[in-house]
């Protein structure tokens, strides 16, 4: 199993969202390395961090699963969708995504200024400048870690 985690903007889907619908296909990845991660690396039963970006507490708030492995985002394909791209097509797929599952939410947000905080946590990804990818992989190590400061 990999560990992960993924970013969305409350307003745009959150926690909330995801633990209402329960699973969700997460689309609109235009990135080429986040891509590759969901097409290449991400596989069912995989967790993530669901993190809230782009709010007033930007963190981690909950757990998410990979309820299925990459395929196309037929999103790109569509031209009044939002994620449209014309250089994306069915026989040659430019974007792809994840199905996630809702798995928990945590009592409190672990604030974003919280992680960077903690030395064990140094070189995460998610906490190093500059750093604005939308997914990333987790260790284990980091993982359990965060689990320690949740709840």
């Amino acid at each position: 199993m990999s560990y992960w985690l993924m970013k969305s903007e409350p307003d745009v889907f959150g926690i909330d969202d995801l633990e209402r619908v329960r699973v969700e296909p997460w689309e609109g990845v235009r990135n080429y390395q986040a891509r590759n991660m969901m097409r290449d690396e991400m596989q069912e039963g995989d967790l993530a961090f669901f993190y809230h970006s782009n709010c007033k507490v930007p963190g981690i708030v909950g757990i998410l699963r990979i309820v299925r492995a990459g395929y196309p985002d037929d999103s790109a394909w569509d031209p009044e969708h939002t994620y449209h791209d014309p250089r994306s097509t069915p026989d040659n797929p430019r974007w792809y995504r994840v199905d996630v599952g809702f798995e928990r939410k945590f009592r409190d947000v672990i604030p974003l200024a919280d992680l960077k905080a903690a030395p064990a946590l140094s070189d995460m990804p998610l906490v190093r400048r500059g750093n604005r990818l939308s997914i990333m992989p987790v260790t284990e190590a980091q993982w359990e870690f965060i689990l320690s400061m949740a709840d």
